[in-house]
């Protein structure tokens, strides 16, 4: 092989590589779009998409957190639907949720009313809470995006949850065998729902003053994997 050869073969795969990093990067920041527009305008589709992603377990596999929580008093961050605080409360604890999508806010409002519950929801920032001082028992926090990992917001996690309390986050989950479970295996990869935790998280964590503990919850198709994060 010449030496032109071998010359226009390196061209031609730095060009292919190239075109397929940037095709990476579009579907990663459509993705982001889609996840945002999800929670957001489009939040009223949002329980029909965790169905079909979930086969109807997505509300099971966040229910999960519960037997891992001290209560009464209970903060949800990024509450969501209001799934989790409908069951926080049936079964006793006292849940608050915060949360700034004010789509979400109106969704949950909405479903806790139905079921005759009462929850108060907060509109704002995790990492800027409007709550005193060692307010909660736990925090808990199901499938979140990466607001949870921002240093602001594990800071403020410290701030908030008494000395002996503890956070527990459902960060994912892990498949077993079986069609099912293969199919969503597959279409977590390419939504990118099965990254692990961004680099630094462990400094991050460690740097606010938190201890972390991992633990999983079988299931029929899969193991609900979880942290529960405690002060030092």
């Amino acid at each position: 092989m010449t030496n032109s050869t071998q010359h226009s073969d390196d061209q031609q795969r730095s060009a292919t590589f190239g075109f397929s990093r940037s095709l990476r990067s579009l579907w990663r920041w459509f993705m982001r779009l889609f996840f945002r527009l999800l929670y957001n305008e489009f939040a009223w589709t949002y329980d029909l998409v965790a169905w079909v992603v979930s086969f109807g377990q997505w509300k099971a596999w966040g229910r999960a957190a519960i037997p891992r929580l001290r209560g009464p008093r209970v903060l949800e961050l990024a509450h969501g639907p209001g799934h989790l605080l409908v069951a926080m409360t049936r079964v006793g604890l006292g849940p608050i949720g915060l949360d700034l999508s004010p789509q979400m806010g109106k969704i949950a409002l909405g479903r806790l009313r139905r079921a005759k519950l009462g929850a108060p929801l907060v509109r704002g920032r995790a990492q800027e809470m409007p709550f005193r001082a060692s307010s909660f028992d736990s925090i808990v926090s199901t499938f979140p995006a990466e607001f949870i990992f921002d240093p602001a917001t594990l800071q403020e996690i410290v701030r908030v949850m008494k000395p002996e309390g503890q956070t527990v986050v459902v960060m994912g989950v892990m498949f077993k065998q079986g069609l099912p479970a293969r199919f969503l295996r597959w279409l977590y990869r390419i939504t990118y729902q099965d990254e692990s935790a961004p680099p630094g998280m462990a400094e991050a964590v460690a740097d606010a003053g938190l201890t972390l503990e991992h633990e999983r919850e079988p299931m029929s198709m899969v193991d609900v994997l979880m942290v529960i994060a405690r002060k030092r």
